[in-house]
């Protein structure tokens, strides 16, 4: 593709801004769907079960959206931006509809892998055609725009899941992506233009598969081990070592490919190296809070889906303010220094929810945690992301940038796997041995914190309530106490970017 919407007339001012509300609300229906989920998961859990399953509820969505990224990327090379992104609209709203419908947990988490590969064309689609359009000294002013999307579904999103989940259905979280998906389709199709050279390309099936099942594998392990199986168990040994040999095979791939799904290169520059790290443990951060934060609200606190909705809301209305000050702020002393700032903020944050949170913590102060986490992460997100746009030229920005974003949505898959083997091991060891009051008054296994979630009582009465209350605050603990470490590792990762960024450097 040879040109953009500023080469086909689209560059006067007015189109494109057109342009740009409609991606814009592309991106909504992702944002809002990454931020209803969460205050829904204890009532999933509540009615289908599965509370040790439930972060493969995100884990496989990020995941099925990680690996589709490139392919997305090099589709888009083929056929233009608009067919991707109405693609990807379409799937996405196909698996909503199916989620909607989910009749038990397995069948809830295939059909958010389809949501997955709606959101793997729709999110990368967005950021490149943003990137495409407008300058770097123009992207200080639009990022903060295209950040604000996510304060609207910070706001919208957690208030709709805690509505519906209280007072309608969770279903209902799944079905309001599709009025939202139909308006995103028509204004793309009435403002976007461009005109498509084709030209042979050769898509990387093998790495693809190989990259899609390595990484499902380690996964997979990282979830069920301690639960399904013992880590030193022969099921768990084998599935971790044919994940890392499938791995490490992609790699070989990858480096004999003709256009490689994942490109090597993009390691061997420190700014696209650093800023890549980066986006890694952005992903652990992100989705590490949006996944526990409600389960701590809700399980250890006792209040409701609403109110624990609006405590995480505030993580993302910290985000898109931030995001809209780092603009000029990077602009004035460079993309790294205000990332270090933005990191200094998530490592506060994160230490709050590390050391603060306790069993009688005030809603104001989780909200407070998720404020300072949310603005650390605009203030360091948007500076990285820009960065790595800036030091490549037209032909590879899309490349560099679906790169990135598979490095944020890895690292929330492997993130949320990883804390979901914390938060696990740690219910499973105090479950095994339980006070004498509680024994047999709780379900078997993991099931039992269902009992809690939502403000409602165990059934053995208040002393199993308590019980399960603990075991759930000891878990939540320990995976904030994992992210703070995360958080501690994203500053150092900063210093591998150079202190200043040249442009178009591979040009």
């Amino acid at each position: 593709m040879t040109s953009t919407a500023t080469s086909d007339g689209l560059g006067l001012r007015s189109e494109r801004g057109r342009v740009l509300a409609a991606i814009m609300l592309c991106t909504g229906l992702v944002a809002i769907d990454s931020t209803i989920i969460a205050t829904a998961v204890p009532s999933v859990v509540r009615d289908l079960g599965g509370f040790a399953q439930f972060p493969w509820l995100f884990s496989i969505y990020l995941l099925t959206q990680a690996v589709t990224v490139p392919i997305y990327g090099k589709l888009a090379d083929v056929f233009g931006r608009k067919p991707v992104m109405f693609f990807g609209i379409a799937v996405f709203l196909l698996g909503s509809v199916l989620c909607g419908l989910a009749w038990s947990m397995p069948a809830l988490i295939a059909f958010r892998a389809v949501q997955g590969i709606g959101a793997g064309a729709i999110q990368p689609m967005s950021v490149t055609m943003v990137g495409d359009m407008y300058s770097v000294e123009e992207r200080a002013r639009v990022q903060g725009y295209v950040a604000s999307v996510w304060g609207v579904s910070a706001v919208v999103g957690p208030a709709l899941g805690g509505l519906f989940s209280e007072y309608v259905s969770w279903r209902w979280i799944f079905f309001i992506n599709l009025p939202l998906g139909a308006a995103a389709a028509w204004m793309l199709a009435r403002r976007f233009r461009e005109r498509v050279e084709r030209r042979e390309h050769h898509i990387d099936y093998l790495g693809t598969v190989l990259l899609t099942a390595g990484s499902s594998l380690i996964i997979l392990g990282l979830l069920e081990g301690g639960v399904a199986w013992a880590w030193n168990s022969l099921p768990s040994i084998a599935i971790f070592t044919a994940g890392v040999a499938l791995t490490a095979a992609f790699v070989l791939v990858e480096r004999r490919a003709a256009e490689p799904i994942l490109p090597l290169w993009v390691f061997r520059n420190r700014t696209l190296a650093g800023g890549n790290v980066v986006a890694l443990g952005i992903g652990v951060l992100l989705m590490g809070l949006t996944s526990y934060i409600p389960t701590y609200a809700e399980g250890v606190l006792g209040t409701g889906a609403l109110v624990a909705g609006f405590a995480l809301a505030a993580l993302t209305v910290g985000w898109p303010l931030a995001a809209t000050l780092s603009g000029r702020l990077y602009m004035r002393i460079g993309f790294r220094d205000t990332a270090v700032i933005g990191s200094g903020l998530v490592v506060a944050g994160a230490a709050m929810c590390a050391l603060l949170l306790t069993g009688d913590t005030p809603i104001w102060l989780v909200a407070a945690a998720c404020f300072v986490v949310g603005a650390g992460l605009g203030l360091s997100s948007s500076p990285t992301m820009v960065a790595v746009q800036s030091v490549v030229g037209w032909e590879r920005r899309g490349v560099v940038t679906a790169t990135n974003l598979f490095s944020r949505s890895i690292g929330s898959a492997v993130g949320t796997a990883v804390l979901g083997a914390i938060a696990n091991a740690t219910l499973t060891a105090r479950f095994a041995h339980p006070p004498a009051a509680v024994a047999g008054k709780l379900p078997d296994g993991l099931d039992a914190t269902g009992s809690v979630l939502g403000g409602g009582a165990a059934a053995g009465g208040d002393a199993a309530a308590a019980f399960v209350r603990g075991a759930l605050r000891e878990a939540t603990h320990n995976v904030f106490l994992a992210l703070l470490v995360v958080a501690v590792l994203g500053v150092l990762a900063l210093f591998l970017m150079p202190r200043r960024t040249r442009e178009a450097v591979f040009d």
